[in-house]
């Protein structure tokens, strides 16, 4: 090991619907929006302060398959993955950055009917990202 370890887990809601890329030789990429938020009091004025951020997640092949069949806007999902940030130009001919978390292990939290509580997908490789397995409990994954 070299000492670093660039590693995101989230638990949010989706902002969108998964938009999925196709690309030759049959790869694909799934891109969906979610939603993490805090809420604190404030101390000084004691009114309760929500902040929302918005993080941009990448989902590859067979996991974004599963992801567009499943997930939709306004559903809960914990995500597991890394931060990559991307260098790119604008129109204007700027340089623009975009940070996006590449998931490697997520679970859908958002409960579907009494038959399908919890579905919890591991696309890590291609045999564990074609088995589903449902669970009765709303624990979180960690």
């Amino acid at each position: 090991m070299n000492g670093t370890l660039n590693k995101v887990m989230l638990i949010g809601h989706l902002g969108d619907d998964v938009k999925i890329t196709q690309f030759d030789g049959g790869n694909c990429i799934g891109r969906f929006p979610i939603a993490t938020s805090e809420t604190y009091k404030n101390k000084q004025t004691g009114e309760k302060v929500s902040n929302t951020e918005w993080h941009t997640i990448i989902v590859r092949n067979k996991a974004a398959e599963i992801c567009e069949k499943f997930l939709k806007k306004g559903d809960r999902v914990y995500v597991e993955g890394r931060i990559k940030t991307r260098k790119w130009q604008g129109d204007d001919g700027k340089d623009r950055y975009s940070t996006e978390i590449h998931v490697n292990d997520f679970t859908f939290l958002t409960q579907r009917n009494e038959s399908q509580t919890l579905n919890q997908i591991s696309p890590t490789s291609e045999s564990e990202a074609s088995n589903e397995s449902i669970s009765e409990s709303d624990d979180l994954p960690f």
